[in-house]
């Protein structure tokens, strides 16, 4: 039963993973052969294409763009989102239940709906194509999921470890520093992988807010990439690689962290 289980999870993986697969193949497969149609593998692999997206494309920058974008925009939704959800989970806030449903219903709102106002409000801030235009935006939407996979976490711990940092002098601020964060870090930093992978991967915001190569963020600058003439399938596989690298390395470095923390989130004292 168990070596069952195990044949149906790598054929899931080898379905989930073929079109990874399939666009590497096509990154190192010369345009020639590409034209004469489809092999399984390139009969000249080459790396020209990587060369190209380096040299004469936009996604370099664009690139340093996403980096910079979805690190500020993890930073500031871990800050706020772990001050939030603190004071959900233990201060006596009136309203509470209110609270938290306005904050999960906040989360059900297409994106497209809000995306009028909030570019209306940054092109009168004189924010239009800056990174602090998406990096607003970006954790406008990312904070109410934090606040509310943070606060689970936080609700998991006992309060007696608190109570006994109160005992020995320390404040609120002392004993979520010292106390609540080092035990709810492998929440938070699942919920900080979230946040980044969505920064990364956010299409939407990232187009409307961007209007030139200094801001466009990498999925942006690949639904550009230029091709007059012809579609370069090689060069937009290249570069659609290299724009899926960092999430996937940034997922193989945390995954430990990741999964500890999502499976903190549903123990309970």
């Amino acid at each position: 039963m168990r070596s069952r289980r195990e044949l149906l999870v790598l054929l899931a993986l080898a379905v989930y993973a073929s079109p990874v697969a399939w666009q590497i193949l096509t990154s190192i497969t010369p345009a020639d052969e590409l034209q004469r149609g489809a092999r399984l593998w390139p009969a000249h692999p080459t790396l020209a294409s990587y060369a190209i997206v380096f040299t004469q494309s936009p996604l370099p920058r664009a690139l340093v763009n996403s980096i910079g974008i979805a690190l500020a925009t993890t930073v500031l939704g871990t800050v706020f989102g772990t001050l939030g959800a603190y004071a959900l989970a233990r201060l006596a806030i009136p309203g509470r239940r209110a609270l938290v449903l306005g904050i999960l219903l906040s989360t059900a709102l297409p994106a497209i709906a809000t995306v009028g106002p909030l570019y209306l409000m940054l092109r009168a801030l004189g924010l239009r194509d800056t990174w602090v235009a998406v990096i607003v935006a970006h954790t406008s939407i990312a904070l109410p999921l934090m606040l509310w996979l943070i606060a689970r976490f936080l609700r998991a711990l006992p309060r007696e470890l608190e109570d006994a940092a109160f005992v020995d002098g320390a404040d609120r601020i002392q004993a979520l520093r010292h106390v609540v964060m080092p035990a709810a870090a492998p929440g938070v930093a699942s919920a900080a992988v979230v946040t980044f992978l969505y920064s990364w991967n956010e299409f939407l915001f990232a187009y409307t807010f961007t209007a030139t190569e200094a801001s466009r963020t990498a999925p942006v600058a690949l639904a550009l990439f230029p091709g007059v003439f012809e579609i370069p399938w090689a060069d937009i596989a290249a570069a659609s690689v290299l724009t899926s690298a960092p999430p996937l390395l940034v997922v193989a470095l945390l995954q430990r962290a990741l999964v500890r923390g999502l499976l903190a989130g549903g123990v309970r004292e």
